[in-house]
């Protein structure tokens, strides 16, 4: 659909929400409406970085509900969602629960950030949930059940339509693997030829699966969506998430069509779905992504809801007693966005690890870049600031290293530069030289720990995060050593670094992954 029409067809939404029509149907009618959205990652508000927030969702939601043509319309949310800036963080996730109940969600699914306050909080969550938490792959190991619910059927129009869930398997190493211990992922190409092969028998005609997979290339290619698509042609339609993907177009794959919406709600994907076409799925299905440009446009964006603002207002002012409080002042732009921090050193960066540092007495220190999670303007720095840069309520540890496990740490880290990589090394208290053009792990040609050069036999203390000393993102090298110390959350240690020794000289940054071409 050309940009004139979609502004054209969301107008409707703007100017009134009777009789309106977001993408006007081929036939005149259709059964079943789908809005989604995924990986959230707690943005509920709109921002300058973020999405259109979560209230304007619930109107455009709303607004097709009372188009008839639309059918049936249902809030769809594709995981990664109850974790991730301070508003989501202060209450453990029950404040995203609050809003997404507000908001009007059916369904949503577990994606790997979900699990980051462990499984029995996770648990809680599900349970106040008005919407269904739908992960057929997802066993409590304890009790053999899985951990929400596996799926459901509607009946649509006379005729079955099945809902079930998918999350990664990385999730196994992508939250900390202490949240995940007592469960297991089961394999989702497995899962979902018996679901589909269930509903078949109950005699479902149209499969909708929400999945936490994506299409990152970094995935094994069993546990991405178009994986899933290939080995189980007999699902009709995939709602992706987790690998942060913007599909301006549905992607068709064996028969089975695939939408993901991209991050933050900056984007809203409808879908309607033509239930008398079923003999023709490419034909039956149409796809609409709304983007931010387009539904905050001009003179008269789409309005956000006034039940589910109020909810979010309201949560917030109680909250800002704690997160208004001011911790320092920068002068200049702390860069966290997901594009640096993935990729390479920042500022920013170097002033979490110099603090991971100060704070232990370690000899050096490393995170992962997608543990960095947002910027800090100049200006005043306050607890929220902070909060939502390290949102994930890691604490810091040092443990006993050999340089040898310190190398193929620093090796993990680099394997994929210059290309995006959620457990980029960001280093300190080291130097590293190293060539891209080598194969991974095979990259680091020199590492100096102060002026001496690492020593592959000697034991070295290192700071890090919980969740990569328990091996998370795969750094399964630093989960060899042994623990020496436990010192409170990444967050506090930073907050009482800036207190202490404010930020100073971070206009410019000395490099210390420094790359050989």
């Amino acid at each position: 659909m050309k940009q004139s029409a979609k502004i054209l067809g969301l107008m409707s939404l703007i100017l009134g929400l009777s009789a309106c029509s977001v993408l006007e149907p081929k036939d005149g009618e259709y059964e079943l409406t789908l809005v989604h959205v995924n990986d959230i990652h707690g943005r509920v508000k709109e921002g300058k970085y973020d999405g259109v927030g979560l209230a304007r969702v619930a109107t455009i939601a709303k607004a097709l509900k009372q188009d008839k043509n639309n059918g049936n319309v249902l809030l769809l949310d594709a995981g990664d969602t109850l974790h991730g800036t301070t508003f989501a963080t202060l209450t453990k996730g029950e404040s995203m629960v609050e809003v997404l109940n507000a908001s009007g969600f059916d369904y949503m699914t577990l994606g790997n950030h979900d699990f980051n306050y462990g499984t029995e909080r996770l648990k809680e969550l599900i349970s106040l949930g008005k919407y269904k938490t739908l992960a057929a792959n997802v066993i409590d190991k304890r009790t053999g059940s899985p951990l929400a619910t596996s799926y459901d059927i509607k009946k649509i129009d006379g005729k079955k339509v099945g809902f079930f869930g998918l999350s990664t398997p990385e999730t196994y190493y992508k939250t900390n693997p202490k949240n995940v211990e007592n469960i297991k992922f089961v394999d989702p190409i497995k899962t979902a030829k018996q679901i589909v092969s269930e509903m078949k028998k109950k005699g479902v005609k149209f499969i909708v699966v929400i999945t936490h997979l994506g299409e990152d290339s970094s995935t094994e290619k069993r546990y991405q969506s178009i994986g899933l698509a290939e080995a189980v042609p007999g699902i009709d339609l995939i709602i992706d998430g987790h690998s942060h993907t913007e599909l301006a177009e549905k992607k068709v794959v064996n028969g089975v069509t695939i939408v993901q919406t991209g991050e933050y709600a900056k984007n809203v994907g409808v879908v309607k779905v033509d239930l008398d076409k079923l003999k023709n799925k490419n034909e039956a299905i149409d796809y609409t992504l709304y983007t931010k440009d387009i539904i905050l446009k001009g003179d008269n964006p789409v309005q956000e809801d006034i039940l589910v603002k109020s909810k979010i207002d309201e949560i917030s002012k109680k909250q800002e007693m704690i997160t208004s409080v001011k911790v320092g002042e920068s002068s200049v732009l702390l860069q966290g966005n997901r594009a640096f921090v993935r990729t390479g050193e920042t500022n920013l960066s170097q002033l979490i690890t110099d603090s991971m540092i100060w704070k232990t007495g370690a000899d050096v220190a490393i995170t992962n870049g997608g543990g960095i999670r947002a910027s800090i303007n100049p200006g005043e720095v306050t607890v929220g600031d902070v909060i939502s840069v390290l949102p994930f309520g890691n604490y810091v540890i040092t443990k006993e290293i050999t340089g040898e496990n310190l190398q193929k740490a620093i090796e993990h880290g680099l394997r994929s530069y210059p290309e995006s990589l959620g457990g980029m090394a960001q280093i300190a208290g080291m130097t590293v030289k190293f060539n891209i053009k080598n194969p991974e792990y095979r990259r680091v040609l020199e590492i100096k720990i102060g002026a001496e050069r690492l020593d592959p036999t000697k034991k070295y203390i290192i700071a890090t995060n919980d969740f990569m000393a328990a091996g998370g993102d795969g750094y399964s090298s630093l989960s060899k050593g042994k623990e020496v110390g436990h010192f409170g959350g990444l967050d506090e240690v930073l907050i009482e670094y800036i207190q202490k020794e404010g930020i100073q000289n971070r206009e410019k940054i000395k490099p210390r992954l420094i790359p050989i071409k």
